[in-house]
Order: structure tokens, then C-alpha cells, then sequence
């Protein structure tokens, strides 16, 4: 069962994430919190496996929470759910440690594939913000980058790779390359450790600096 907790100061939206999450078998809803402050308290009360966290909410907003809960309980991850997709919201989001980033209005089979992704580990960008992620690497880089990072990496592993800088979850790279899911999880694992990243969304963007998320890259 994956227990998440729902941090929104309106409280109209709260209810409307609940009554969804609960018609979801492998998922309780085990409490609501509606200001930054009172999303770290029940975090640490509550040791919930995924946080819903708006970025807008008061007396602590939900960049400074999500940095908070990060800290104080890392086996929670953080999953952004908010109307905003400014550069500044998505960067501060993912700097805080925030594991996944969608925007309120997501189709509902949609939320509850990424709150079970960011559960097993994996990262999901709203495919909007994703692009705006792309347009600021590629834009903040002004000279090539040094590809001896990624000399350490087994063909294999940049097969992996490739694909988790495209937005992949570890199920769809598995199907991609003939591979069980458990051996993606091994690939996803030393990856991280090769290039020296804390999770899968700072590999995909060191990984979209290098230019591996072009669809025809390696193909």
C-alpha cells in the first residue's frame, strides 16, 4: 500500500485528490496538510511514501517544505503538484529535492501512474515543464560539455541511459530493450553512481546536457 500525503492550502482541492486516491486499491490517503509547516510535522508524524506538494501555500511555501522533508525523512519522495510551470517554480522545485513535477489538471490515470512510479524510485516531469527543463540546459550551456563524464559508462548503461533522459519510466525501458525491470533498477542504480547524481531526475538533466534525449540519438 503506498501511503501519501496531500499537502494543498485549498481545501476544496484536497478533497477532490482524496476522493480520487481512494478509489485506487494500492494507495491510502493517510492525511492532509494545508500550509508548508504542517506538511513537515505530518511527514515526520505520519512517514508517508509520497508527498503531493503544491508550491504556493503559507506560512511555508512548498519548495522550503519539500527541502525540509527531504532532509529530516529521505525514504519520502516528493512528488510536485501545482498550476505553476514557470522556470523558477520547476528549477527550485528539483533543487529542493522534489523527485517528480505535474501540474494540476492531470488526467487521473496519469496522477496515479506517477505517484506509484515516484513510489518504486522512478522521476515523472509533466511533459510541458519537461520541455521548459530542456530549453533552460540547453540554453545555459554555452560550451560543449566534457564527455569524459560519461566514459565510465557501459554501452548498456547509456542504452539505459538515453532512455531515462527521454522521460521513460523503468517499465518502459525494460520493454524498450528486451530487459527485466529489475535489471533496469541495477542500470538505473549504477548510473546514478557513475555520474556521481543523487536521483533519476539529475541524471536526466545532466543526461539532456549531453544531448542524449534526442529521439534519434543512438538510433
Amino acid at each position: 500500500m503506498i501511503r501519501v500525503l496531500i499537502c494543498d492550502d485549498q481545501w476544496l482541492v484536497c478533497e477532490g485528490l482524496t476522493a480520487i486516491l481512494q478509489g485506487a486499491r494500492d494507495i491510502e490517503v493517510v492525511g492532509e496538510a494545508h500550509d508548508g509547516d504542517e506538511a513537515v510535522q505530518k511527514a515526520r508524524e505520519l512517514a508517508p511514501d509520497v508527498v503531493l506538494m503544491d508550491l504556493k501555500m503559507p506560512i511555508m511555501d512548498g519548495i522550503e517544505a519539500t527541502r525540509r522533508i527531504v532532509d529530516q525523512r529521505p525514504a519520502t519522495r516528493i512528488l510536485v503538484l501545482t498550476t505553476y510551470g514557470d522556470d523558477e517554480s520547476v528549477f527550485d522545485a528539483i533543487r529542493s529535492g522534489a523527485s517528480g513535477y505535474l501540474l494540476k489538471g492531470t488526467p487521473r490515470e496519469q496522477l496515479l501512474a506517477a505517484i506509484r512510479g515516484t513510489a518504486a524510485g522512478e522521476a515523472y516531469i509533466d511533459p510541458e515543464v519537461a520541455g521548459k527543463l530542456l530549453r533552460h540546459v540547453q540554453q545555459g550551456t554555452t560550451a560543449p560539455p566534457d564527455t569524459a563524464t560519461l566514459d565510465a559508462l557501459s554501452e548498456r548503461e547509456m542504452d539505459v541511459l538515453r532512455l531515462l533522459a527521454r522521460g521513460r519510466s523503468n517499465d518502459e525501458i525494460a520493454s524498450e530493450l528486451y530487459l527485466t525491470r529489475g535489471t533496469v533498477r541495477n542500470y538505473v542504480s549504477n548510473i546514478l553512481q557513475k555520474l556521481d547524481v543523487a536521483d533519476r531526475t539529475q541524471a536526466a538533466l545532466l543526461a539532456q546536457r549531453y544531448g542524449l534525449a534526442r529521439e534519434d540519438e543512438g538510433e
